[in-house]
């Protein structure tokens, strides 16, 4: 699937080893890896072997280069959770988490036909916190989603507001 929004670009890589080392250092990176609640170094292979897990992976492009990565996981039942990282730390806080999140968004309702979309966030991530609400998630008891601890949002197809020129490439 390929996801384009002016300069931004979400696809599903056929083989992501071109953003395996990239993307391991994003993960290892110490900001990022307390808001990602990750407890060990990831590696190359690491990637690799997680991409190939996930159903929905999407590399994020911003003009051509990596920008970060996100994923739809757990589909069932016309649901399923949604989970982003802008890459570099310099990148965050300033509006591209919510493009891409927003694009990955617009496939999942309208390509995927997903009824509602799950997040679970720790407490301290108040930049994704910040993001959910911008798309209209709301607080979910869930117990399907996330771990101990985090908040677990929704949003509901319905609630969803895709704005125009998302194109969107099966």
């Amino acid at each position: 699937m390929r996801i384009e929004w002016g300069e931004l670009v979400a696809l599903t890589p056929r083989d992501v080893t071109p953003y395996a080392a990239a993307l391991a250092a994003a993960y290892n990176d110490p900001k990022n890896s307390v808001l990602l609640g990750n407890t060990q170094a990831m590696s190359l292979a690491d990637v690799v072997e997680h991409y190939a897990t996930l159903p929905y992976p999407f590399v994020l492009l911003a003009h051509g280069e990596l920008a970060g990565d996100a994923d739809l996981r757990g589909v069932s039942g016309g649901a399923a959770e949604f989970a982003f990282l802008i890459a570099a730390p310099s990148a965050q806080g300033k509006g591209l988490g919510t493009r891409f999140a927003t694009m990955i968004h617009a496939a999942a309702f309208r390509t995927l036909g997903l009824e509602r979309v799950y997040a679970s966030v720790i407490p301290d991530n108040t930049a994704s916190l910040r993001v959910f609400e911008k798309l209209g998630y709301i607080a979910d008891d869930t117990l399907a989603y996330g771990d101990p601890g985090d908040i677990v949002l929704r949003l509901d197809r319905d609630a969803f507001v895709e704005p125009p020129g998302i194109t969107i490439q099966p």
